[in-house]
């Protein structure tokens, strides 16, 4: 799968740029040319030599605070993907294998979570728990859960009906084993893809939260934090929010194009495209050898 997604230009672009988005994260906070924290004389100014962003209404480098942020707010969409990723695909396939009682009780705890006003629940359980950035992307990964345990449910019921599983079943084969051993690679797909679009729906969620301010302590920087102190001052700078808006917005479009090209490469469809592309590269190889003139070959005079 990996090298049918660097075979497509596509997949290509997305990883290159998620790449350099994961090195903001590690090592942003480093190249940041100023404190993030520490405010100066120089309030609002324009892009210059010196603050190649600008700076805020107290006087901190734009570009500092961006790159700071950028640790908080790709952490953050990890965590909100990886709780999803368990709290929903393991129950969804287990819902395939441990009877009526635990398949109902899942699908009824699943609606429930669907019926949620998610915003305001988000809200209303990092009040309770305390603002922080685990307590809210806890609690924004249980509400998207319901994402990845439908995608796993739907693959593990129609692996559950292959001939192999249920000779498995019929032998006398644990259900950890057969999940191991069948189900789980069958679905990686689906879940690859679920992943990579839940990635994208974690920016966003991450960015909304910490532009009203919840998850995180002020002044610690962070994209929505940024953009949320730019939006009060569009009168002295009202190019300012298009940093941090340009920014988030190519991530989130990243992210769900990887999950397009990782469709496309997992299904019929994109397995035929890259044979198609093989055996192109192949005939433009070979006419290429072919318009190339032989060197002679012979004893120097």
């Amino acid at each position: 799968m990996l090298r049918g997604i660097w075979q497509l230009p596509a997949g290509k672009l997305s990883v290159l740029f998620l790449s350099v988005i994961i090195l903001l994260a590690i090592f942003g906070p480093a190249l940041a040319p100023y404190d993030p924290l520490v405010g100066t004389d120089h309030v609002l100014a324009d892009p210059s030599a010196q603050h190649w962003l600008g700076t805020d209404y107290l006087g901190r480098d734009v570009l500092s605070r961006i790159l700071a942020g950028s640790t908080i707010s790709v952490l953050g969409s990890v965590q909100v993907a990886v709780i999803a990723l368990f709290v929903g695909a393991i129950p969804g396939i287990l819902s395939v294998y441990l009877g009526r009682t635990f398949e109902w009780l899942t699908l009824r705890l699943v609606d429930t979570l669907i019926a949620l006003p998610f915003l305001v629940f988000a809200v209303a359980v990092t009040a309770l728990l305390g603002n922080g950035i685990p307590q809210a992307m806890l609690v924004v990964g249980v509400m998207v859960s319901p994402a990845f345990y439908r995608v796993a449910r739907a693959a593990a019921l129609t692996i559950s009906r292959s001939q192999y599983v249920e000779a498995a079943i019929l032998s006398g084969a644990s259900i950890g084993w057969i999940v191991r051993k069948h189900v789980w690679a069958k679905i990686l797909p689906a879940i690859a893809i679920t992943l990579a679009n839940t990635m994208g729906t974690g920016f966003v969620v991450v960015s909304s939260l910490t532009f009203l301010g919840i998850g995180v302590q002020p002044p610690a920087p962070t994209w929505g934090g940024v953009l949320a102190s730019d939006l009060g001052y569009l009168n002295f700078r009202p190019y300012a929010p298009l940093f941090t808006t340009v920014l988030i917005v190519l991530t989130v479009l990243a992210f769900n194009l990887l999950a397009d090209v990782i469709r496309d490469v997992s299904g019929e469809s994109g397995r035929a495209l890259l044979i198609r592309r093989e055996k192109k590269r192949g005939r433009t190889a070979r006419q290429t050898s072919a318009t190339i003139p032989p060197t002679p070959h012979g004893d120097p005079q």
